[in-house]
């Protein structure tokens, strides 16, 4: 159920554990303690490391993000991904919650609970918009779900998130809530910054993946792939969510303790938006028989957020310190321990879908 192993079932929960898997909620929350910690009692350290960037991506969060993503993709059967594209029932219904009703439902939850505080309305919608392409690997490798399709769905994500991200930001800062008689917001967004994003976290650890996945089997064969190269590699995984983690909340270590009320009232509709998101996702790809699989896959790429794109596109539109910027900071503050205990979730739903196998 995890990605530091390479079980031949993904149906089947593995029995015997590492400790690093086993203890995995643990380590989560010892790392964003870790994290808040340095930021809050190391002078400094949030902005050495803000200040370590390369074209406006931050290196050690790309570093650390690199090395979770690259175990997960080399895992993929990339000859296998045909058959996902052939499945429109999953095509399309990931599209339609992906890039309309989450984005939208996002926008309502905003406007609901944070209505008087505009900076962080604005940046919750932006936490919306930005579908996720990293972190989902994780999730969807413990939940046991299906790898080729989470590689095809985030593949898709990506290539709307470059072309429709800037669109959708002035449909809901600008047109939307003009229409409704609301405050608007003025945003431009950088079209290179979406694009680096976008190749930066996906397309590095995917050409990494495939190349991985290609070279070794031809080499040595895919027993000797999937039996001997995966387990070695596949804690690394873990170990660069953890950094990831670490650096993040030391980056905003000051600013989440200096306004803990403010971080509560971000934290309360994104508690909801993760919720209700996966949980309609698991629904919906249940009733259109999907299978666990890749309905979990659905429910996974739905509900999570691209949190580095989130924060990286605040910070370059209105400023490092801004309430939009905080905002997308505490996206992965509760996206992180929530998305652990809804791994255990979607595990302890596989009773109520029957097994079958996919094509």
């Amino acid at each position: 159920m995890n990605p530091s192993l390479a079980p031949a079932d993904s149906r089947a929960l593995t029995s015997k554990l590492s400790t690093l898997d086993r203890y995995l909620a643990l380590w989560i929350l010892a790392a964003m303690a870790v994290g808040l910690t340095l930021g809050k009692v190391v002078p400094g350290i949030g902005g050495a490391l803000d200040s370590v960037q390369v074209a406006g991506i931050s290196l050690p969060i790309a570093v650390g993000l690199l090395v979770m993503m690259y175990p997960v993709l080399a895992k993929v059967r990339y000859n296998e991904t045909g058959r996902v594209l052939g499945d429109r029932k999953l095509m399309i219904t990931s599209l339609v919650i992906n890039w309309v009703l989450a984005p939208a439902f996002m926008f309502v939850l905003a406007w609901i609970f944070l209505a008087d505080l505009p900076e962080y309305r604005t940046g919750l919608i932006i936490v919306g918009l930005a579908r996720c392409i990293a972190m989902v690997f994780i999730w969807n490798d413990l939940a046991c779900g299906d790898r080729e399709a989470a590689a095809v769905l985030v593949a898709i994500n990506s290539v709307f998130q470059v072309f429709a991200f800037g669109a959708l930001g002035w449909f809901y800062l600008q047109l939307l809530p003009g229409w409704l008689g609301l405050e608007t917001t003025s945003a431009e967004f950088s079209f290179v910054t979406i694009t680096l994003s976008v190749l930066v976290f996906l397309g590095i650890p995917l050409v990494a993946g495939f190349l991985s996945r290609t070279l070794g089997e031809r080499a040595k064969g895919r027993q000797w792939y999937e039996g001997t190269f995966l387990p070695r590699i596949g804690p690394w995984a873990l170990y660069g969510l953890l950094f990831t983690i670490v650096v993040l909340f030391a980056l905003q270590g000051q600013n989440i303790a200096a306004a803990p009320l403010d971080v509560l009232r971000i934290a309360i509709p994104l508690l909801v938006y993760f919720v209700v998101v996966f949980g309609v996702s698991m629904l919906v790809g249940r009733g259109l028989g999907l299978g666990y699989e890749r309905t979990t896959t659905l429910a996974f790429t739905a509900a999570s957020n691209n949190f580095e794109l989130a924060i990286a596109v605040a910070i370059a539109t209105f400023g490092v310190t801004s309430g939009q910027a905080l905002a997308g900071v505490v996206g992965p503050l509760i996206e992180v321990p929530l998305l652990i205990s809804l791994v255990y979730v979607a595990l302890y739903s596989r009773k109520f879908f029957p097994a079958r196998i996919q094509t």
